[in-house]
């Protein structure tokens, strides 16, 4: 059974950059609660490159959203590690079941060989899957419900597409105007987050050089990271 300590193993491994944001949040249950939440998103956005088949990955897919809903009915939860954290987290932070279900239904296009093909999939997509795990992180932290994190949220996805070339062609010259307007945005809804809770959207500033193609060392992520936390600004 793997631990919390193996949890934070696969999330420095799989998601570094949420990973690096993550040791800026001093309370280690809360960071670990936060952790189990970037768990859970690397666990869906592994489903579609480990199957063989689109069939295969809705049934992972659903296992995953029956196993949330089985939290939130009061049943015990399935023996999986990342779940087993999830019912500590939810229960710790009272966190709202509809930013889970909103992450595991976007994971179904991935499944589908079209993938995004119009902004206006982008943007859902972006909202499923960075939005609604941004949400849940700034929620365990106690920053609300974050509906202001939107901007920060949707700047970090359209950098990420970027980079693994998921955008529609007619996006691909519009990514470093979007993110950069995304972000202008986003250090003005940041100002109302509490403090405890600006870990949850930090790396959202790396957003700006990887719409550049840069690719970052670990030293000035951690440099990025640190300022963006000390200056509340993303």
């Amino acid at each position: 059974m793997e631990t919390s300590d193996d949890l934070d193993s696969i999330v420095r491994r799989g998601d570094p950059d949420r990973w690096l944001a993550s040791r800026f949040i001093a309370d280690e249950t809360a960071r670990a609660d936060v952790v189990a939440l970037y768990a859970f998103n690397i666990e869906l956005s592994r489903v579609a490159e480990s199957v063989s088949e689109p069939l295969m990955g809705e049934i992972r897919l659903t296992w995953w959203r029956e196993a949330v809903d089985e939290l939130f009915a009061g049943g015990a939860p399935r023996g999986h590690a990342v779940i087993q954290a999830l019912a500590g987290a939810i229960r710790r932070r009272g966190l709202a079941q509809a930013p889970f279900e909103a992450m595991i239904e976007a994971r179904f296009i991935d499944l589908e060989p079209g993938g995004l093909s119009t902004a206006a999939e982008v943007e859902a997509y972006a909202d499923g899957t960075a939005g609604a795990l941004m949400a849940l992180a700034v929620a365990a932290l106690g920053g609300g419900e974050a509906l202001a994190v939107r901007p920060a949220a949707q700047a970090w996805a359209l950098a990420g597409l970027a980079r693994l070339g998921r955008l529609p062609q007619a996006m691909a010259g519009e990514v470093r105007g979007r993110v950069a307007a995304g972000l202008e945005d986003a250090r003005r809804a940041a100002a109302g987050l509490p403090v405890a809770a600006f870990p949850a959207v930090a790396y959202a500033g790396l957003a700006r050089p990887y719409a550049t193609g840069r690719n970052l060392s670990d030293l000035e992520k951690r440099l990025r990271l640190t300022f963006a936390v000390l200056a509340g600004r993303i």
